[in-house]
């Protein structure tokens, strides 16, 4: 499989400074509290913290992290080099500095917007020069002064700024995944199918389907989450549950799986799926024939400016049931989006001939941390994969995307497919009560 050809622009070392003062006045410090937004053309607006430095400290005292990322299909890269040529060979990212008092909106790295400009800078990207490179370059590596906002006049920002190639595998799904489409991997114009899928209910005898390799259709009552399962007399009429889709290779062995552990369920006098009581899937991969969780995606429904699916991915270090939270996020139920993990700062985690992480030289972390802080975040950073999710009423043909550091064996990619699957199926699961499902997800035997 040849991966195609992508690239990021990444934005770090962030920090602030005043000037030395001048023969004769007084030395100054400061320690508001700071923060910036990156915008680059035809990309959503990212937000980060920015620290400030004494003026006496030197580069060593720069924080080294990734304040942002810019992902760019090879297209997209081309046609970004285009405009840069028609507009003299630049193209610029602009940085915007703001303190971090007052505003009643939480930006994404955690602060309250709405503060006063500080100053902004711009980063001309001089993309042809990037555009043949095969190891990255860097564009910008220094203290920059600010200009606008009164306020921050005389004001410096280094910031370190470097394209970097990142080839990615990419897939695409031929139909809806509850139609049990063909995989097809996508290269340019080039689609090869690889996978097959097959969406099932576990409850309606479909759990008894058996592949060439004699592995049952996912059954996760054992042991994995248990606690997860209520009883069935103690579930309301209202639920969608028991749905899988397993992914198959060629030859018709099961690579992968999604299965839904924990039933969608309307929130107490709602119509709808909530935060506080999400459904659940199981992603799974085979393992000395029988089914091993690799990770675990959680789903709701919630109000954020609109209706949103909201979701949580985490890995499951093997044998055991403690999560490392790669994900946290939603997007809009309504024009879709795309799920998305990104922990683009650092090394990726080690790979092994038969998987895609050696679980084995990693101690379990807890599920809980879901901020960069986590350690587990910091031990899988460089994991990049993502799937775009079509909104409501349209048909969905998901598009995966992963960095092929992560891809060693079939079974690497066919997982992120499965993972992929479970967030489209989420849509319709989440979807409110009082609307109705495809009748591709509907049991006989059950309310929807």
């Amino acid at each position: 499989m040849d991966p195609c050809p992508f690239v990021r622009i990444v934005i770090g070392n962030l920090a602030l400074r005043l000037p030395p003062p001048s023969s004769g006045s007084k030395s100054t410090t400061t320690t508001t509290l700071c923060y910036c937004k990156i915008k680059l053309k035809g990309f959503p607006t990212q937000y980060s913290t920015v620290p400030w430095l004494s003026q006496d400290s030197g580069t060593d005292a720069i924080e080294n992290r990734i304040h942002a990322v810019f992902n760019f299909k090879k297209l997209e890269f081309e046609k970004l080099v285009e405009k840069s040529g028609a507009r003299g060979g630049t193209s610029g990212l602009k940085i915007e500095i703001y303190t971090g008092k007052g505003g009643n909106t939480t930006a994404a790295c955690g602060w309250k917007l709405g503060g006063k400009l500080l100053g902004s800078v711009s980063v001309q990207l001089d993309l042809k020069a990037t555009e043949h490179s095969n190891k990255g370059c860097v564009i910008q590596d220094g203290w920059i002064g600010t200009v606008g906002g009164g306020s921050g006049k005389g004001v410096e920002l280094h910031v370190n700024v470097r394209a970097e190639p990142d080839p990615r595998f990419v897939f695409q799904f031929d139909g809806e995944p509850e139609c049990s489409p063909q995989v097809f991997q996508v290269n340019g114009n080039v689609k090869q199918p690889v996978f097959s899928c097959k969406f099932g209910f576990r409850s309606c005898g479909e759990r008894n389907l058996r592949s060439r390799s004699s592995m049952s259709e996912p059954n996760t009552r054992t042991g994995c989450f248990s606690a997860s399962f209520p009883e069935e007399k103690e579930r309301p009429l209202k639920e969608r549950k028991g749905w899988s889709i397993t992914i198959h290779d060629l030859s018709g062995s099961p690579v992968a799986a999604a299965s839904m552990v924990t039933p969608f369920v309307a929130s107490p006098g709602s119509d709808r799926v909530s935060r506080s009581n999400p459904g659940a899937w199981l992603i799974l991969r085979p393992g000395h024939g029988t089914w091993k969780p690799w990770g675990r995606l959680e789903a709701w429904r919630e109000r954020n400016g609109g209706d949103h699916l909201g979701y949580r991915f985490e890995l499951i270090p093997d044998g055991s049931i403690d999560t490392i939270t790669l994900a946290n996020s939603s997007f809009s139920t309504k024009k879709g989006g795309k799920f998305s993990i990104d922990i683009a700062t650092g090394s990726t985690p080690l790979t092994s001939p038969n998987s895609s992480f050696d679980f084995s030289s990693a101690s379990s972390g807890s599920g809980s941390g879901s901020g960069s802080g986590s350690w587990g975040q910091l031990l899988y950073r460089g994991f990049v994969m993502s799937s775009t999710v079509e909104g409501d009423g349209k048909c969905s043909k998901p598009e995966v995307e992963i960095g092929v550091q992560h891809v060693t064996c079939t079974e690497d990619a066919a997982a992120f497919v499965a993972l992929a699957a479970a967030v489209d199926l989420s849509m319709d699961a989440c979807r409110s009560f009082s609307q109705n499902i495809r009748r591709e997800l509907r049991q006989p035997d059950q309310e929807y």
